[in-house]
């Protein structure tokens, strides 16, 4: 009978998570990651099949915590939701900025299928939402338009973000922007 684990799943996540938004899945090592979560080899191979398996876990992981914070549900549905998600969906955590999610997708040539499916599978979500609250303002451009637009505008933003570009820079493009979203 092996050792109990001493570590949680949950831990081991929001410790390796980090290492991965910042250096890559590609140039994140095992040994970073035993580093960062303070679990040898043995026991993140335990708890997850292989690097991939902890990537994937971690995207999950940051996903469901963005889900959680309800950026785009909160009632009234409007501009005012989208403006929000634009201007605190983008996390800036000191080394982390943008999105783990968007940063990700530069990687998708490398990263596990699955991990693509997670994105994709997200983006769509987040379109829907988008368009939800876009069809509150009953604009004359249709909802689902806008609403991509909407989504790879914040996808510029979040990699600007790893430009260190300032919350004064992003907040003065997220209004311009928003002014132009509110005539559409």
């Amino acid at each position: 009978m092996g050792r109990p684990k001493n570590f949680s799943r949950e831990e081991v996540l929001e410790k390796a998570m980090p290492v991965f938004w910042k250096h890559g899945f590609s140039d994140t090592s095992l040994q970073d990651l035993e580093r960062a979560t303070g679990v040898n080899k043995s026991g993140l191979y335990t708890e997850f099949r292989d690097k991939e398996d902890l990537f994937v876990a971690c995207l999950r992981h940051y996903l469901e915590s963005q889900e959680k914070r309800g950026l785009l549900t909160k009632e009234p549905l409007g501009w005012n939701n989208v403006e929000t998600f634009l201007k605190n969906g983008p996390l800036s955590k000191g080394e982390l900025q943008g999105c783990f999610s968007v940063n990700s997708m530069r990687e998708f040539a490398i990263l596990p299928d699955e991990a693509y499916g997670v994105v994709a599978e997200n983006r769509v979500l987040l379109q829907r939402l988008l368009a939800m609250n876009i069809e509150a303002e009953k604009s004359k451009m249709a909802a689902s338009a806008i609403a991509e637009m909407v989504l790879s505008f914040f996808s510029g933003l979040c990699i600007e973000r790893n430009l260190k570009s300032g919350k004064i820079s992003s907040n003065r493009k997220i209004e311009n922007f928003m002014t132009a979203l509110r005539t559409l």
